[in-house]
């Protein structure tokens, strides 16, 4: 999109003015456009520098003539890492241990639960929890083939009951859980609740970090970190 809207205002530029539009003011205008758009589509902060950024170390990229096969490992890497976030809108956001103990906090301890985090990522917080709680089934959902393979790995290293699934989170059941931890983006969060609410059991309970729900008041409200942001729990 940041391409298409670059040709254009520059096609517009030399119509308008009959001047041509150097290459390095192409690169930082898609590069403004890009960050716009971020910007305009409520993504995380630190991605604005990145898409900033982006088309000039493409274009430095480019410039050092490195052999086609180094791209193509690129361009498979990174469909691997974030596989279909343009059409989830969920890039991928890893969260840290002060979370993992907040959720581990919030967490019934009077029985075994079910619990699943999805968009479980790299799978810290799901292994991270199955070694505190051995009673309890701890499971996390990723879409992105390599993030999946790396938490599913590393189950298996370490010997850890906690299970990894390859999919998309809005083809489970979550009457099956007790307790969800979501980890995703604004752009997610109604379609979430919708779904939490018309499926979730009597007594379970959703946990977002960062992200709320618009319109609806959290139960509860933590700070991991005195400088962070928020995880929100909602009970049923």
């Amino acid at each position: 999109m940041s391409f298409l809207l670059t040709v254009l205002v520059i096609r517009g530029i030399w119509m308008l003015t009959d001047m041509p539009v150097v290459l390095v003011a192409a690169v930082l205008l898609q590069g403004t456009i890009a960050a716009t758009l971020s910007y305009w589509r409520r993504l995380a902060p630190w991605w604005l520098p990145i898409q900033f950024l982006f088309p000039g170390a493409l274009m430095a990229m480019l410039s050092l003539s490195l052999p086609p096969e180094i791209f193509l490992v690129l361009f498979i890497f990174l469909l691997g890492w974030y596989w279909t976030t343009f059409r989830t809108q969920v890039p991928f956001y890893p969260s840290g241990l002060p979370v993992w103990e907040a959720v581990a906090d919030l967490l019934p301890t009077d029985r075994p639960l079910h619990f699943i985090d999805i968009g479980s990522g790299l799978g810290g917080l799901v292994l991270n929890l199955a070694a505190r709680r051995p009673e309890s089934i701890f499971s996390g959902i990723e879409l992105a083939p390599l993030p999946w393979l790396v938490s599913w790995l590393r189950a298996r290293i370490v010997h850890s009951r906690a299970r990894f699934i390859r999919g998309d989170y809005t083809h489970l059941d979550f009457a099956q859980y007790d307790v969800i931890f979501a980890y995703l983006s604004p752009a997610a969060m109604l379609a979430l609740w919708e779904k939490s609410r018309a499926e979730m059991r009597p007594g379970a309970m959703l946990l977002s970090y960062e992200f709320s729900i618009p319109g609806v008041s959290a139960d509860v409200i933590v700070m991991p970190q005195s400088e962070g942001a928020t995880l929100y729990a909602w009970r049923f």
